[in-house]
């Protein structure tokens, strides 16, 4: 991906509680959204991907208009809270899941460390191995916009800043515009990230 990646989104959707309306763009790197439960940061990761629809508005990734497509169109990476890795298949097969080839799964396998977990289920795994997985999961389908649903947050300290670390030399290699959901303002700190702080559906000052 070219370093001047860049999206521009301007979304306006109902939620029922409250409205979310907000503008913001995004370059390469970390961006994250801030603030306290149910100020529309997973509604906006959701609006981003196509889960929720937006009644006007935009989602543009390097120019090219993505709001009218369905997600499985827009190539955005998704990770959530809980890893949702299959639990009939081995790391392997996960991570070849939606992979364009063997090398992709062979390269995204080595990044994350994941070689010697390859054949196991993920049953076997600890939560950090989980998302390590899911991470590589979505990362093998090569994303041009990575969208990140506080992956962490069950994990101890220790393992979240590892893995926060790894995290960010996978952004920083990959060129990968990424938005990142989190209460933690700490653990975003550690990527030199962007920091938007939303209440109540809409940018605070």
């Amino acid at each position: 991906m070219s370093s001047e990646a860049r999206l521009k989104a301007k979304l306006v959707a109902n939620l029922g509680a409250f409205t979310l309306d907000l503008a913001f763009e995004a370059g390469t790197g970390v961006t994250v959204l801030f603030g306290p439960s149910g100020s529309g940061k997973t509604s906006t990761l959701r609006c981003l991907a196509g889960l929720t629809r937006i009644s006007s508005g935009h989602v543009k990734f390097d120019g090219r208009e993505l709001h009218a497509l369905p997600t499985e169109q827009r190539n955005i990476g998704y990770v959530f809270q809980s890893s949702a890795l299959f639990p009939h298949l081995t790391v392997e097969q996960n991570v070849a899941f939606g992979a364009p080839s063997p090398d992709a799964t062979a390269h995204w396998l080595a990044s994350l460390r994941l070689g010697p977990f390859a054949a196991r289920k993920p049953d076997s795994l600890s939560g950090g191995e989980k998302q390590r997985v899911a991470l590589a999961r979505t990362l093998a389908r090569g994303p041009r916009l990575l969208l990140l649903d506080e992956p962490f947050s069950s994990l101890d300290t220790t393992l979240r800043d590892e893995l926060l670390l790894e995290l960010k030399g996978l952004v920083d290699s990959e060129q990968l515009v990424t938005i990142l959901v989190t209460h933690a303002r700490a653990e975003a700190e550690r990527l030199d990230a962007r920091f938007l702080h939303l209440h109540a559906g809409r940018l605070a000052p």
